[in-house]
């Protein structure tokens, strides 16, 4: 059995970003990542949009605002401390009728509560910021941002291995026991003791409570995004990232134009239920997964509430013409041809048991072992102050390191 003070489950953003969060809080200490697959950041950090959001939409005074706001700061700050490349090239919330023009007001007072520079643009200066964009007006956020995630992850990784730390690639963890001061970690063919655990396993994060012997009152269930990417004429199609005012009725923002970091730009996504947790396919399916989610009453109540909705995301992405309609209602003249096939991706979204969508952050807690149990977006732009609250409840714990005095 090998022995470390910290055991983290998962190399997505949020698992280094912790790790290496560690490592600067405890010195010395002994610290390891398993990972099933074989490289970092291979499942939803690799698959999102690449955007460093500002905070435009989250509830005042919530985990998601505050660590939206630090995070902004600190994902550029650590590009710019590592030279990866990143663009402040800002954000347009375009509102194109009467109805969106009234939701933007809600938008426009929130950004001023979570402390974020805006602009409102009219129907002129919009047209002077955005040729190519058709909107009666909008909210520009200049501090929203592009970057590879994926690039941060392989730096972290980097950082942790030169401080000491090991990355068990290929690791898939199969079973976990707690005792008093410990915790046993099996992972193929090794058995790991750590004085604590912390799990950032993405949509598999209600098993890993399972695993650990606790009874969770919620379930992930994965959405698939899909995208498209426009064609290469179309690259310089627009200066600022593009979103429609969302809907407040609605879970997620709704399609957008997306600059991203190699100078292409993407389209999307929708939000589609998935029936395989880790089946990237539209027609992906897992018999396991989808009789759990079918078994769970909080899966069927969230349908049953927002069937309507989940009918014209399901739509758009079957019919590429319904996701034309979408974009064309700021961006007109980009055309059926124009959508290219790009990846998707899966995001994993806590559902209560009363079929509500978990909106914030969520901790599962035992006495050695913390689960990040919904990391909802933005995540990716919040990991190094998610990273630190971590690590402040496992100091409010009682913490006896191996290698640390």
């Amino acid at each position: 059995m090998t022995d470390y003070d910290f055991l983290l489950i998962g190399a997505g953003i949020l698992g280094l970003s912790t790790a290496r969060e560690l490592q600067q809080r405890y010195p010395g200490s002994r610290v390891c990542v398993v990972e099933k697959e074989q490289v970092p950041a291979y499942h939803q950090t690799g698959h999102n949009s690449g955007v460093i959001h500002a905070g435009v939409y989250y509830t005042p005074g919530s985990l998601k605002a505050r660590f939206c706001f630090e995070g902004n700061r600190a994902i550029k700050s650590f590009c710019l401390e590592h030279d990866i490349e990143f663009d402040e090239c800002g954000k347009l919330l375009v509102a194109t009728d009467s109805t969106e023009v009234e939701r933007m007001q809600v938008l426009i007072e929130r950004s001023k509560q979570n402390g974020l520079t805006i602009e409102v643009l009219d129907h002129n200066q919009l047209a002077e910021a955005e040729p190519n964009i058709s909107g009666l007006s909008a909210i520009r956020v200049p501090s929203t941002g592009i970057v590879s995630y994926t690039a941060i992850c392989h730096r972290l990784a980097e950082l942790i291995k030169l401080d000491g730390g090991e990355i068990l690639y290929g690791s898939a963890v199969h079973a976990l026991t707690e005792f008093e001061n410990d915790v046993i970690v099996c992972c193929d063919d090794r058995r790991l003791s750590a004085r604590k655990l912390i799990a950032c396993g993405g949509v598999m994060a209600d098993r890993l409570v399972r695993l650990l012997g606790g009874k969770p009152d919620f379930q992930i269930v994965p959405f698939r995004g899909d995208y498209y990417r426009l064609a290469a004429h179309h690259n310089q199609i627009i200066r600022h990232l593009i979103y429609p005012i969302p809907d407040p009725a609605l879970p997620f923002l709704g399609v957008h134009l997306t600059r991203m970091i190699d100078g292409s730009v993407t389209v999307g996504p929708n939000a589609v239920v998935n029936f395989s947790r880790e089946g990237y396919s539209r027609f992906a399916f897992s018999f396991t997964d989808a009789i759990e989610m079918f078994r769970f009453p909080g899966f069927r109540r969230v349908v049953w509430k927002n069937f309507s909705a989940a009918m014209q995301e399901l739509k758009k992405g079957l019919w590429k013409s319904s996701y034309l309609k979408e974009v064309q209602k700021y961006s007109p003249s980009v055309q059926l041809d124009d959508l290219q096939p790009y990846p998707p991706g899966i995001r994993a979204q806590a559902v209560s048991t009363d079929g509500q969508l978990v909106d914030d952050f969520l901790f599962h807690h035992t006495g050695n072992s913390l689960i990040v149990c919904n990391a909802p977006s933005p995540a990716a732009t919040s990991c190094f102050p998610i990273a630190r609250h971590i690590v402040d409840q496992l100091s409010d714990q009682r913490i006896s390191l191996r290698s640390v005095v």
